[in-house]
């Protein structure tokens, strides 16, 4: 025996992580495993099963919610990944050699929301299928427990217990693709800006994507999908003003020349600095680019008239609560230092 005397199977025995029982034809050729041998051990009665196309389950039972979601990924992957992204760390690393690396792939849809710890999503043994996004264009049929889902682009994956996964915007629009009931598609959107996972614009803009807004249930889903995204944000803006100290200001008021023009309304305002705040909401969907024009129109009026318009979008007021304040607070206090605004009637609204 030299070297290059092929291995025999025995290695395998002694693998004992979980996703090391699940491996593919080229990693059994790796171990001394011809073609026929793994075909020998398939067979009826065999201690191994063929999973999915080139992919072997090296046990006889049924296998685990792991186990297929490792399977689904080897059959989507294309190769080793020679060298990760910053936000996929390094794998495999030194404290686990034995850690799988999949390239050009990663698992979406319901399952995915699953993996991120959506608690409207199914668990995974109930799912039939389990989405893997690949790139278009490659050589994939959709088998098994494996359903291939398609993009020009893959996002940056997210890795929840080591595994690639997509983000939740783009999970959220692959699940909400293959859903009918509007009350399922609901409580996935709702949970996904409730529980903190994305903010509505970033949901919106992937169902916009994959044209999914022409759908009456999703429609209706996104629309209060919006309204929990803008009473978050809300809540975050008193609680911004409260524990940083800032002076109280008017709340949720429309602004008016005294000949009765209407200026637009503001969610928060300072009447003395003559500073206003106001929260952008707004999700990009077709059809709303005259929205956009006229947020820019009003701004642009209020900043003539002397007005300080301080734009703040629900992403930083979660992210960067105190940063806002600060943002605020120089507003506030540079006041002193411009010419008195243009006199104008404030009302509730």
């Amino acid at each position: 025996m030299n070297h290059n005397t092929p291995l025999s199977p025995r290695p395998l025995h002694h693998l004992a992580e979980a996703h090391r029982r699940v491996l593919t034809a080229a990693q059994l050729r790796e171990h001394g495993v011809s073609a026929a041998k793994s075909a020998e051990r398939c067979r009826r009665g065999g201690p191994w099963q063929q999973i999915l196309p080139g992919v072997f389950l090296l046990h006889p039972g049924p296998p685990t919610s792991e186990e297929r979601l490792h399977a689904v990924l080897m059959y989507a992957a294309r190769g080793p990944l020679p060298r990760p992204a910053p936000k996929v760390p390094a794998q495999p690393t030194a404290q686990d050699p034995h850690r799988p690396v999949y390239a050009e792939a990663m698992v979406t849809g319901l399952a995915a929301l699953t993996l991120h710890g959506f608690t409207a999503a199914p668990a995974l043994p109930s799912l039939e299928r389990i989405d893997v996004l690949v790139e278009r264009g490659r050589r994939l049929r959709s088998t098994g427990c494996a359903r291939i889902v398609r993009t020009a682009g893959l996002p940056m994956a997210d890795l929840v217990t080591g595994l690639p996964v997509a983000p939740v915007p783009r999970a959220l629009a692959d699940a909400v693709a293959g859903l009918s009931d509007a009350g399922t598609v609901r409580r996935l959107l709702t949970e996904a800006v409730r529980g903190g996972y994305c903010e509505p614009a970033a949901v919106v803009r992937e169902l916009t994507r994959a044209k999914l807004l022409a759908r009456p249930h999703v429609v209706d889903a996104v629309d209060l999908l919006l309204a929990e995204g803008r009473a978050l944000a809300e809540d975050r803006l008193y609680r911004m003003v409260r524990e940083y100290g800032l002076p109280d200001p008017v709340w949720n008021v429309d602004l008016r020349l005294p000949g009765g023009l209407h200026l637009g309304g503001l969610d928060a305002y300072w009447p003395e600095q003559a500073v206003a705040v106001e929260l952008d909401t707004r999700a990009s969907r077709q059809g709303e680019d005259a929205q956009g024009a006229e947020y820019a129109r009003k701004r642009e009026h209020l900043e003539r008239l002397g007005i300080t318009v301080v734009r703040l979008t629900p992403r930083k007021l979660r992210d960067a609560l105190e940063q806002q304040a600060a943002v605020v607070r120089t507003a506030l206090m540079a006041a002193a230092d411009r010419d008195p605004a243009a006199y104008v009637v404030v009302l509730p609204r």
